[in-house]
């Protein structure tokens, strides 16, 4: 069986990878549409060696089309005007951004941690936060076998993670010229500091990690920490994630939880100098995990470091995978 889909934002960065997953993927798509604002309608885009035409997002463009799955990256006040139009008219929702992810009538999926929560899903199903989608993958298998007391999150993120303006600081801050994305040059620099400060001192995006964490792993009393940067890195998200579990665990156990681990793939061999970085996983759906090795700083600590591509296991590919869970369910 083969289903109509709509790629809302589709001439954004996240939009058109998307577009590129959906090919990749072999989506069983009857027939494609793109939605964008005013702005861009009339674009043309290509899908698998078609050419669509763009469409304004409202609502006398969506009723008529019978789309069974809308797949959205047009940012949280987009979601929230047109995330329920799409459901009156019988699709399914997969949202990128925030404005659904911490709704308890949400589910929020990771399909290789709790693909169970799409089965309470009324129309909407939420895409985590990209940096919490890559930890989630290693975390869940060590929650199941060992149960995890505390994360402490210290992550190096890509700048393509703040869309075209981001990617365009870093490639033309090489030459010299200002940043308009960031508040500060983001070539040859760190910045500790991504989306807004909160009162309590932590950025939201901190607080995404936090919050998000407990929700798709089902423990609202999980001690969490975070702290998140954004490096001069194109695409590619690292994460140092030091985690306490509930029970004494072997290295050599870790090791060959992950190697039979959906989604990962381990790379950790120090003594010839492997271990996972961004150039590795670009373009690619897996989540790398290295570098892990014991804590012995407290009882039963672990280190690992982990790699992904932020914009597609980060956003695109975890939202089509939810789609595909859904259609796998449905056989």
């Amino acid at each position: 069986m083969n289903y109509n889909v709509a790629v809302v934002g589709a001439t954004g960065m996240v939009g058109r990878k998307f577009i590129e997953v959906l090919e990749s993927r072999e989506f069983p798509i009857k027939q494609i549409y793109f939605f964008a604002s005013k702005r861009s309608a009339g674009k043309v885009l290509k899908f698998n060696n078609s050419e669509v035409i763009v469409e304004e997002l409202k609502e006398d463009n969506i009723k008529n089309k019978k789309i069974d799955f809308a797949l959205f990256s047009a940012g949280g006040t987009t979601s929230l005007n047109f995330a329920k139009v799409f459901v009156k008219y019988g699709a399914t929702v997969i949202d990128n951004s925030s404005a659904w992810r911490m709704d308890p009538k949400v589910p929020l999926v990771v399909p290789e941690v709790n693909p169970e929560d799409i089965k309470w899903n009324n129309g909407i199903i939420a895409n985590p936060n990209c940096s919490t989608i890559q930890a989630m993958v290693p975390l869940k298998p060590l929650q199941n076998k060992y149960g995890i007391k505390r994360i402490v999150y210290s992550t190096y993120q890509a700048v393509s993670g703040a869309g075209i303006g981001g990617y365009n600081d870093l490639k033309e801050g090489y030459t010299g010229e200002a940043p308009k994305k960031f508040p500060h040059p983001i070539a040859g620099n760190i910045l500790p500091h991504i989306d807004v400060f909160l009162d309590n001192g932590y950025t939201k995006e901190e607080m995404k990690m936090i919050d998000e964490t407990r929700k798709i792993l089902h423990d609202d009393n999980l001690k969490i920490t975070a702290t998140t940067a954004r490096v001069p890195v194109f695409y590619g998200h690292s994460e140092s994630i030091n985690i306490e579990l509930e029970k004494p665990f072997e290295l050599n156990d870790i090791f060959e939880l992950y190697k039979n681990s959906k989604g990962i793939i381990l790379k950790d061999d120090v003594d010839n100098l492997v271990y996972p970085m961004p150039v590795d996983c670009e373009g690619k759906d897996e989540v790398f995990v290295g570098r892990i090795r014991r804590d012995f700083s407290i009882e039963n600590g672990l280190n690992l470091w982990v790699v992904a591509d932020n914009i597609r296991k980060g956003a695109a590919t975890n939202a089509v995978q939810i789609a595909e869970c859904i259609i796998s369910s449905n056989k």
